[in-house]
């Protein structure tokens, strides 16, 4: 009977995998297992002496230690407050993008300041439809009939033509039609032709 220990290197490996899937499962139930500690020497002198450091504009500011005080710093907030950005005037949100150059005058015309008035809107275009004739059947609705260009459309009340023309009123000698894009209403009288 064999039990699979003929190649010796396999099984050394096998055993150094498994102990390390040992100490990692036993790390993960047991996580207040202690850890190595830091090693504190050199950060427990500069912590005893308060350093300075040089901000992007130059100006010196103390170092602050971080902390697990959860209370506002007034003196934090007030260093915050002091910072003014000036800028250069080049945009930082386009790339390879110059200064912008500052107006030399006043910003004032000799010239007074036109008012301006936008143009006044334009009539609604005529509705191109052509009322030529009646399709009267008894018992059925009245049609008429409609033309645009060289297309015939045959419509009662209330039906869209064209998907832009509504029939509103169907009289004997007109027919209202309403521009529905437009909001344009418009008469047709009869023509004959």
């Amino acid at each position: 009977m064999k039990l699979g220990i003929e190649n010796r290197k396999q099984v050394i490996g096998l055993a150094v995998l498994g102990g390390f899937a040992l100490l990692m499962l036993g790390r993960t139930l047991w996580p207040s297992l202690p850890e190595a500690a830091p090693v504190t020497g050199s950060t427990a002198t500069a912590a005893g002496r308060t350093g300075m450091r040089r901000t992007a504009s130059g100006k010196m500011v103390p170092l602050v230690e971080p902390r697990l005080d959860p209370t506002l710093d007034l003196n934090l907030l007030s260093q915050s407050a002091e910072i003014k950005y000036a800028g250069n005037g080049r945009n930082i949100f386009v790339a390879g993008s110059l200064p912008i150059e500052k107006p030399k005058g006043t910003g004032a015309t000799d010239q007074p300041a036109a008012l301006h008035q936008p143009p006044p809107i334009p009539p609604p275009p005529p509705i191109t439809l052509k009322f030529f004739g009646f399709a009267n059947r008894p018992g059925e609705t009245k049609r008429v009939f409609l033309s645009q260009g060289e297309d015939v459309f045959i419509a009662a009340e209330g039906d869209i033509v064209d998907r832009r023309y509504r029939i509103l009123r169907i009289s004997p000698n007109a027919v209202d039609v309403e521009d529905v894009i437009n909001n344009n209403r418009q008469s047709l009288p009869l023509t004959q032709g």
